[in-house]
Formats: C-alpha cells, structure tokens, sequence
C-alpha cells in the first residue's frame, strides 16, 4: 500500500507509470508532472477507470474515501458515470473555503432577515473571522481553532459578540452538513465555552431632563455626517429600538405632504412587524405593524433628512444604513460616554412620561412596543389608544425640547 513518504517521492518519467494501493485505487504519473488519483472498478462485467483529483490537493486518506465511496455506489447500481459526476461534486464541495461557505449560508438566509440584520451579520463575519481563517478549507477547520478565535475576540472585552459568533459559526457548519460539504460541526457547544463577561446590566440613559437637552443640544453642534445627527435626534422624540431606526424607509411614513411645509397633525409612523422585535411568526402579519404618531418636531427633521436625499432609506450613508455604532460614537464625542447611549432614550422617555402621567403605564408601554399577550386585546387598544399616544409623543416632544405645549389631555 502507498504512503505519504511514498507519494512525496513520486517523480514525472519519460514514460507515464501507476502507483498502486490497493483495491483498484492508485497514483498516476504523467511526464507532464500531472499525479492524478484514479479507480479502477468493474461494472456490470466491464472494467471502468474513475478520477478521484489530483495529488497534494487530494490526499491519501481522502483518495480512499473517495475509492471506498466509488465502490459502494457501484454495488448499489450506480453507473461508472453517474458515479464519477457525484465524486466530482464531493471533490468541490470539500475544496470551499469557509468564507466561501459562510456567504452562501448568508445569502441563503437573508431573505429571512431584515436589511438591517442581515448587514450585521455580515460585518460581523468580516470583521472578526474572514481575517482569521475566511481562507482555510471549510472541512479542515478544527474545534480548537474555533476556540482560541473567540477567546480572542472575548479577550478584548466583547464577550456578547463572540457568543453571537459561535452561534454563528455553528448555524453555518450545521447549514454544510446538511448539503454534505461537511461531516460535523466543529463549533457545536462553543457558545458555552465563551467567556460570559460582566453581568448583564441596565443601559446606560439620562434621567435628568436638563442633561438630556444638553446632550441633544452639543449633538447637534458636533462635526458629525447630517445624516448621524438628525438619526440622533428623531431617534430621541420616537424613542424607538436603534435597529428599527437604522432600517427605516420613506414609504413607512404617512400623513406628510412633502410637497409643502404644512404642519402634518396626522403623521404616523408605521414600522412593519417584520422589523419589529418579534417572533417570526408575528412578523409576517401585518396586525402587528408598530404605530409611531410623529410629533411636529419628528416631522420636522425628517423634513431636514429629505432635503439630503438619494436612498429609500431616511438615514443613510451613501445608500447604506447608518453605522450601528454610529450614534454612540457621536454621544461619547459629546462627553456622554457611559452615561447615555442610544438605546437609552427609551427610558429617558419613558421615566418622564410615568412621572407625568402615571396612569397611562400601559400606553407608555405600548408606546415603546414592548408585546401584550391578548392579541384581540391588543389589536383593538391600538386603534382606541392612537389618539392618547399621540399626545403622549407631542408631549413628550415638548418636554425633551423644552418647548411651551397645549397643557395637559382633556378628561
């Protein structure tokens, strides 16, 4: 039988020669330097001579794998060519890099994503694995090399974004291993063996209105792309999730007439329920679309974000959603870092509405889409509700910019 010192050794000769191993499976050597693994098998009484690849690409162990494969089909009644088309096949498959696999995994994921999401996901992979291993063969990639990426990566602090990249990784292996690319999922189980981190804690949010002015305010002075600032500051009067934000589109807004600078006493917001934080199943019905009623000041910058143009996303940098960081980034400029981040308007806006308005908990609530479970009941309290969330954002407007309002909702 061959060895590997054996096929190492092998050297082109005037004449073309074979190298045998056993079972029919040998190495043949062209003068040309071709070493090309073939088997020779017998089929309904006639003899047939199967390409396996070439050696180094295909190695020994996989050449008898692939000689052992050869065989059985023919015994379950494939024909030599039927067999060869299924080894050339495997051939390719086992020949796909991982970053080669891990955007055809995206690609057939992305239509269940938002746009949003699906660009996340996507950076993440070029950001912290292509680097490392995009290039390796995706059935060479290893268990313990998996492990020390995400310990680099939990090194630096981010413990949350090297979970969220095991769990990646293992949807992309288990995504190979049912197109037989792979035999198993090497990152099965890593998502344990990253370090946890720091305790979850609470957002970091102003609850003093006075520092949440000055912060809008120094904002708004900052050298920072238009497109960031008026993202900062409608993202503070809708008190929305960042991600709903960066994905919002001009045709979810309703009631403006843009073709003048009418006030807009009707102007909705409504993000669809596939960009909300759902289940998936809720997703798909439109029942659960999210209602923002836009204050005038809310109209107002989407006016300024209008006159930007060139995408049908609101907030944009040259087509694309706004960075994820982007908004933070800007407030840790302003002087706010560990004190206020996006995510922390939503408690700003809603500590200062239940401290006014104490027995609208329920619509404040709403207001900030956080789920009932009494469908019916939910669907009819948005209808009844929409005109008290109206003035609950207008007067949130008010309060946020410190601005003289109509006075309180008539009982």
């Amino acid at each position: 039988m061959l060895s590997n010192a054996a096929l190492k050794s092998a050297r082109p000769k005037p004449h073309a020669y074979k190298m045998w191993d056993a079972q029919g499976l040998h190495l043949y050597v062209a003068p040309t330097g071709l070493r090309a693994w073939r088997v020779r098998i017998r089929a309904d009484r006639r003899e047939a001579v199967i390409s396996l690849g070439s050696w180094p690409d295909v190695s020994l162990d996989d050449a008898r794998e692939s000689a052992r494969l050869a065989r059985g089909m023919i015994v379950q009644g494939s024909t030599p060519k039927i067999v060869a088309a299924k080894l050339a096949e495997r051939l390719a498959q086992s020949a796909i890099t991982f970053q080669q696999l891990a955007r055809d995994w995206h690609a057939a994921r992305r239509d269940r994503w938002t746009a949003v999401h699906a660009a996340d996901v996507l950076a993440s992979l070029e950001r912290h694995v292509f680097p490392a291993i995009g290039e390796d063969l995706a059935t060479a990639i290893t268990t313990p090399q998996l492990l020390r990426l995400l310990g680099r990566i939990a090194s630096t602090g981010a413990a949350e974004t090297a979970r969220r990249i095991a769990q990646r990784l293992s949807a992309i292996f288990r995504f190979a291993r049912t197109r037989s690319i792979v035999d198993g999922d090497p990152a099965a189980g890593l998502v344990r063996e990253v370090a946890t981190g720091a305790p979850v804690q609470r957002q970091p949010a102003l609850e003093d209105l006075g520092e949440a002015r000055a912060l809008l305010d120094a904002a708004d002075r900052a050298r920072v792309a238009p497109a960031i600032r008026l993202a900062s500051r409608f993202l503070a009067l809708t008190a929305v999730r960042l991600a709903a934000l960066r994905g919002a589109r001009w045709d979810e807004i309703e009631g403006v007439d843009w073709s003048t600078s009418a006030p807009a006493p009707a102007a909705l917001w409504r993000i669809p329920a596939v960009r909300m934080k759902l289940a998936v199943a809720k997703k798909a019905d439109a029942a659960n679309d999210h209602l923002v009623p836009l204050s005038a000041a809310a109209v107002a910058v989407l006016r300024q974000a209008r006159a930007i143009g060139g995408a049908d996303l609101i907030f944009h940098r040259g087509g694309r959603p706004i960075g994820k960081g982007a908004i933070g980034a800007l407030y840790d400029r302003c002087g706010f870092a560990g004190r206020h981040v996006p995510h922390g308007w939503r408690a700003t806006f809603s500590s200062a509405l239940n401290e006014q308005y104490p027995a609208d908990e329920i619509i404040i609530e709403r207001a900030l889409a956080h789920a009932q479970k009494d469908k019916v009941k939910a669907a009819y309290d948005r209808a009844r509700h929409l005109p008290r969330l109206r003035f609950l954002f207008d007067r949130w407007a008010e309060i946020l910019l410190d601005t003289p309002g109509p006075g309180d909702w008539p009982e």
